[in-house]
Parts: C-alpha cells; structure tokens; sequence
C-alpha cells in the first residue's frame, strides 16, 4: 500500500518549492484532490503505486534535472486525468495543472513547464538538451526495464484497465505501442536510465511483442 501522508508531504515540498518558499495556499487540498483522482477504481496500472514509483525515479535522476520540483510535479500531474477509451488524457492533465498550480501561486514560467512536461508524456520523445524532460520520460518509462516478473505484472495491469477492449483489438493496439517505443532510437535518454534501463526494457518489449503476434488460442 502506498504511504499517502508520505505523498502529501512530498507534494508539499515540490510545491513550496516551486513557489520559491513563498507562502501561499496550504498545499493539502491540492495533493488531496491529486490523490482522489489517482485512487479511482477504473485505474489497475495508473494508480498511486505507479506515482509513487515515478517520483522515487525522479529522485534517482534528480541530477540530470534542471528543475527537479517541476518535474516532480509533472509526475504527480501527468496522469492526474486518466479514461483508458479517451486519448486527450496528457492534454487534460496539463489543462487541470495550469488550472490548480497558479491557483497554488505557482510562478506562471514554472506553470507552463510543468504542463510542457505533461504532454510530453504523449511522445516520451524528448528533444536533446531537454533535461528536465527526459527526467520525467525516463521516470515514467522506466517501469519498461523492470524485472520479468515486474513487467508481467504491470501488463496484466494495463490490459485490466482496458478490460472492455476486445482481445484482438487491444493486442493489435498494444503492439503498436510497443513498435513505436522500440522504433524510437534511445528509450532512455539520461545515462542512468541507458546504463540501467535500456537493455532490459528492449528484451522485455520484445518478448511481450512476440507474445501477442502468436494465434490466440480458440476458446473452448
């Protein structure tokens, strides 16, 4: 289970951050109303489990950061919008934190970068130079590169979530996925995620791609 007094505080420190130590609204309400939205039944993947895990890889690639909050705060933003058969959901999680972050009288120069951020998340395909985002594209993939029993896990996760696609359907619409993200030419843009990700996150991409191009068994 995920430690939500541990997220709010974590939450708070990004946002007083941000906000230059300036005082301002509590941050409370904010991380709340972001937790609400991250605990929603529809979500199996997409939970506080996975903003968890992108925050603590953040914070391992903090040094490749040039604003390391913001990209905090683009993590807890970037799936605050989630409806698996809609695809503006980057776009609706950037809209709602340029909505909630100049409400939390967040700087409007570190407003538009955390939206920046968020979509972003479409492509993970960060342009050289953007240290900030590959940070957060590295984070959020990451789970890409995790052990086999992991990644297995976080599939069955992703197909639960999209549950009420059929069969034949979801496999041709994730390997597709799947090519794209293989066809890109670095998964993994900072050096830690290279040294550490990139390898096994190929192998695991591919096995998974090969296992939905195989027939699917004729129900009995």
């Amino acid at each position: 289970m995920a430690d939500l007094d541990a997220l709010r505080a974590r939450f708070a420190r990004a946002l007083e951050s941000a906000r230059g130590g300036a005082g301002g609204p509590d941050p409370g309400p904010y991380a709340d109303h972001l937790l609400r939205r991250w605990q929603e039944p529809r979500r199996h993947y997409h939970t506080v489990a996975h903003l968890t895990a992108v925050l603590d890889h953040v914070d391992e690639l903090q040094a490749y950061a040039d604003d390391p909050d913001v990209v905090r705060l683009a993590a807890w933003f970037h799936d605050a919008v989630y409806l698996p058969e809609r695809s503006e959901n980057e776009e609706r999680s950037a809209r709602l934190a340029e909505r909630a972050l100049p409400e939390a009288e967040v700087p409007g120069d570190k407003v538009a970068e955390v939206a920046r951020l968020v979509r972003l998340t479409v492509t993970h395909d960060p342009a050289d130079g953007d240290r900030d985002g590959q940070v957060l594209c590295d984070a959020d993939l990451a789970i890409l590169g995790s052990p086999p029993s992991a990644y297995a896990h976080y599939t069955a996760a992703v197909r639960e979530e999209y549950h009420f696609v059929p069969a034949d359907a979801f496999r041709e619409g994730r390997a597709a996925v799947l090519r794209q993200l293989l066809d890109l030419p670095r998964l993994f843009r900072t050096p830690y995620g290279r040294e550490h990700w990139e390898a096994t996150a190929r192998h695991n991409m591919r096995g998974e791609l090969e296992m939905l191009s195989q027939p699917v068994p004729p129900s009995s």
